[in-house]
């Protein structure tokens, strides 16, 4: 005779929560390491979840739920939210704002916190997702949530590796003296991700303001910028620095001692010279030489150039951002 499971009981997420969903946190940790070993070991221990649990029910306008069955929780969720200027009315569950023991309870307490975010006129939600957490994954696309965006990583190139880019291209450090070159640079990537199939809605950044911070940026040491040169002339621009720069990796989805790639860009020109991922390679060389053990970039997950430019040098996604909107 087939045993009837006693039913979840969604309520609001409570303090004496917090080492059960820190536990389940770190135990999803686990598992995600196992697929990426890449991800900081540290997180495997709850006692390391717990203060970014903490963290998240300290943000702007955190709300939290969690899944109880027979007195043990068994999933919770969290959201914040972030700047409506650049997101609008919107809704963020981070990647330690869940877990579940049964993915499906996912289900459930997205049931109930969408309703009062919907209430509170909150219609745009993300949510970072593991992605080798396929019941995980699931579990979110069945609640009309689609990919958005991707987090990458992959291993340091060995000490042999060199970047041998074509002849008629030349990779070199960025100086003061090509700012103007590289103010159309800076541009190419918001212009880009206005078109289809994109069609990011943000609008660039005014050319003073990009000059400015091109001035300020090219004299901070924290910041490794790189050209591609083609007949004496600038056609690509990449930038390496310390994943500890970026703000959208944090946590538990932050590899352990990684660089980052963080902008890559070609003049549409100039395209098919290979310069694209010589860029990216020297970035990967510079990283190695660096110490770091491993190199992380993201992409939106329809800018199609860029995904196949990625995954073809070897970047394998760590967490995939999910976005709904209720219209």
């Amino acid at each position: 005779m087939a045993m009837t499971r006693t039913p979840l009981e969604i309520r609001a997420f409570e303090s004496g929560d917090l080492d059960a969903a820190a536990e389940l946190l770190a135990d999803r940790h686990r598992r995600h390491r196992a697929a990426e070993p890449a991800l900081d070991p540290a997180y495997e221990a709850s006692s390391r979840t717990r203060p970014e649990i903490e963290a998240l029910l300290a943000g702007d306008r955190a709300d939290g739920w969690a899944a109880v069955r027979d007195g043990d929780l068994v999933g919770f969720l969290i959201g914040v939210s972030k700047a409506e200027a650049v997101w609008g009315p919107n809704v963020w569950v981070e990647a330690p704002g869940h877990a579940a023991s049964d993915p499906s309870a996912i289900r459930s307490l997205y049931a109930t916190a969408a309703e009062q975010w919907l209430a509170d006129g909150r219609a745009n939600h993300h949510a970072l997702v593991p992605a080798s957490d396929t019941d995980l994954v699931d579990a979110w696309f069945s609640l009309d949530f689609g990919q958005q965006h991707l987090h990458a990583v992959m291993a340091a190139p060995p000490p042999g590796f060199a970047i041998v880019p074509r002849s008629e291209l030349t990779i070199r450090r960025a100086t003061p003296a090509d700012v103007t070159a590289l103010v159309p640079l800076e541009q190419v990537l918001p212009e880009h991700l206005a078109l289809s199939p994109v069609f990011s809605r943000l609008p660039p950044t005014p050319e003073e303001e990009v000059i400015a911070e091109l001035e300020e940026d090219l004299r901070n040491p924290a910041y490794h910028y790189l050209v591609a040169e083609h007949d004496g002339r600038v056609v690509g621009l990449a930038l390496g620095a310390s994943l500890e720069i970026s703000t959208g990796a944090t946590g538990l989805n932050r590899p352990a001692d990684a660089g980052y790639l963080a902008y890559a860009a070609v003049l549409p020109e100039a395209r098919g010279l290979g310069a694209g991922r010589a860029l990216g390679e020297a970035v990967l060389v510079w990283s190695r030489d660096q110490g770091y053990r491993s190199i992380a970039t993201d992409w939106r997950s329809t800018n199609l150039e860029a995904d196949r430019a990625w995954r073809g040098m070897g970047f394998r996604p760590t967490f995939r951002r999910l976005h709904r909107a209720i219209t």
